[in-house]
């Protein structure tokens, strides 16, 4: 079992497709409001990757202060642009008081059905005990968001 960092292939696909809203003025839409996107935590047991495709509860973390299905998102960089890459971002997320072990997470959007975004690795298990546990997404630029697309 692993969990490799990735940008999820079909993420890339749904985007040509239309299915995600990460901001409130799209123009493609009759409905002006963005997607609610979540992140959930996973064990070590979990095989996450580019290939993953939608959310599942599968060696979904489990402990003091997590709820299935993860935290909701707020976006905090609308797709935006910087010479030739867009890019978005999130604002880091907490689950406080919580006594949990994660190995990764996946980033997926729950107004389209759960379908996978993107993999997050930690690169190992992390862990809290009574306290707070919280992903520190990067900085909210051109060559650092969470989602680029160059």
């Amino acid at each position: 079992m692993a969990i490799s960092q990735a940008m999820c292939t079909s993420f890339k696909v749904e985007l040509l497709s239309g299915g995600h809203n990460f901001n409130t003025t799209n123009y493609a839409r009759t409905v002006n409001t963005a997607d609610t996107f979540k992140v959930a935590l996973y064990t070590s047991s979990a095989t996450l990757d580019a290939s993953t495709t939608a959310y599942s509860a599968s060696n979904e973390v489990s402990g003091t202060g997590y709820s299935a299905t993860g935290n909701t998102l707020s976006i905090s960089q609308v797709p935006t642009s910087t010479s030739t890459t867009a890019w978005l971002s999130f604002s880091d997320t907490t689950w406080s008081s919580a006594t949990i072990t994660a190995n990764g997470a996946l980033i997926y959007n729950d107004t389209n059905g759960d379908t996978a975004v993107a993999v997050l690795a930690f690169g190992g298990d992390k862990t809290s005990t009574a306290g707070d546990f919280t992903i520190v997404f990067p900085s909210a630029d051109s060559t650092s968001a969470i989602i680029r697309i160059a």
